[in-house]
């Protein structure tokens, strides 16, 4: 077996990109070199998930790591199994093949590739991270803002120190068989999965709906006229059309 190594004497590392910087480009990764996470790379992440808010400062979340153990192995393929079924559904659903899906070089075609390996190869991911809630008291609809934070934080903090991870819901299918393996008690609830891993292909501006749609002022659907995107930003027209 081999030492565990002390961290407590060791400093967070230098972000390898500015704040402002991470927040418009850490892309969705699904892609990741066949490489371990460190133990070290892994408390630095965490650690900075750690520091996210919660309701009452009560700091509810708790993430569930799970790497090359056997139960790692187990789960990972459990929620592998219901990942293929949830992508399969939706694949077919929203028609992924047809229309502009048919161009293998449209954008549309390229998401169906990539959603396709991720399924596939989800049993082998470098690292697998069950962002929990301990809760205390009924579920309600603004529960998610005590361990959502946290999951941002965690997925931007892995974009600073050259990593990638995506957050994903392929566990429900599974959730069950999920909770007995981990030991995971019934009121704890499991608020996503996220795979993380260095990346096969790189960060880049991500691309979303021009700020100008999405921000109002003073009114519902009064538009906000400094509501302008920075130079070169690039856009998306995925999602439903803005509304006239």
């Amino acid at each position: 077996m081999a030492a565990i190594e002390d961290l407590s004497q060791q400093p967070l590392p230098t972000d390898q990109v500015g704040l402002l910087e991470g927040l418009c480009n850490t892309r969705a990764i699904r892609r990741y070199r066949d490489e371990p996470v460190p133990d070290a790379v892994l408390r630095d992440i965490l650690f900075a998930a750690s520091r996210a808010p919660s309701g009452s400062n009560r700091q509810p979340f708790r993430f569930l790591v799970l790497r090359d153990g056997e139960k790692a192995a187990r789960a990972k393929a459990l929620i592998a199994g219901g990942a293929q079924d949830i992508w399969g559904h939706k694949s077919q659903q929203d028609s992924y093949e047809k229309g502009s899906g048919s161009d293998p070089n449209s954008p549309k075609s390229r998401m169906a590739r990539t959603m396709s390996e991720y399924v596939d190869n989800f049993a082998s991911v470098p690292c697998l991270i069950l962002p929990c809630l301990i809760r205390y008291r009924e579920p309600n609809p603004a529960e998610g803002g005590s361990v959502y934070p946290a999951v941002q934080n965690l997925l931007l903090a892995a974009r600073g120190l050259g990593y990638g991870g995506v957050i994903t819901g392929f566990h429900w299918p599974v959730e069950a068989e999920l909770r007995e393996l981990l030991g995971i008690p019934e009121e704890v609830f499991i608020s996503c999965t996220v795979t993380i891993g260095k990346p096969q292909g790189s960060h880049g501006p991500v691309r979303r709906r021009p700020l100008s749609e999405l921000v109002y002022n003073e009114q519902w659907e009064q538009p906000a006229d400094w509501a302008q995107d920075p130079p070169g930003t690039r856009h998306t027209r995925a999602g439903p059309p803005p509304r006239r």
